[in-house]
């Protein structure tokens, strides 16, 4: 009958085994696809004294991991009102994400920039403003692994976005309201959700 001490030794090329097998599956996933739950530290109306975090969710697609950097791709969008108006900010960003390991949580750092959109009637009391605008994003987060292909992702963003209350009147004429001062242009973003590694 074997002792245990053999036993125990048997089971150590069959513990590196699996190691190694994990690693490879990490080393050959050359695809992240993201969704989280997200929110926005205020709404895009939302002037001093009547600030107002929005709710929502986020999508993002990572491809083509090279040293640690990937191609990323990042889809949000919010739902809420504030001052008596809808806010439903779409934004679209591309970027840079950069990954690095650490036993079972990975942590990235990630650089985005692209466009967001916004219902016509944002300003308070459902005043028309501007729809579009470009939109910026700075931050990173925690992968930690559920399994060798799932983990729970948590991040937190500086976001960067300009929605003027200007008035399209025109091919090149636009009005600025000069009632609303004091719109916010930088928001904090915090995102928790699931991350497939394939």
């Amino acid at each position: 009958m074997p002792s245990t001490f053999s036993r125990l030794l048997c089971l150590i090329p069959l513990l590196c085994l699996a190691s190694s097998l994990n690693a490879q599956a990490d080393k050959y996933s050359l695809y992240q696809l993201s969704g989280n739950y997200s929110w926005l530290s205020n709404s895009i109306d939302g002037v001093p004294g009547a600030h107002q975090p929005l709710n929502g969710w986020e999508a993002a697609f990572a491809a083509l991991r090279w040293h640690g950097l990937r191609f990323k791709l990042d889809v949000s969008g919010y739902q809420g009102t504030n001052k008596g108006a809808p806010q439903h900010p779409v934004f679209i960003m591309a970027g840079g994400q950069y990954n690095r390991r650490f036993g079972r949580e990975t942590g990235f750092v990630e650089g985005l920039f692209g466009t967001g959109s916004m219902n016509r009637n944002w300003l308070p009391n459902n005043v028309p403003g501007q729809t579009a605008s470009f939109s910026a994003i700075a931050g990173g987060g925690l992968d930690t692994r559920l399994t060798k292909r799932f983990a729970f992702r948590a991040q937190a963003d500086f976001q960067y976005a300009n929605f003027n209350p200007g008035l399209v009147l025109g091919p090149t004429t636009i009005t600025y309201i000069e009632e609303f001062h004091g719109l916010p242009n930088y928001f904090a973003r915090v995102s928790t959700g699931l991350v497939w590694n394939f």
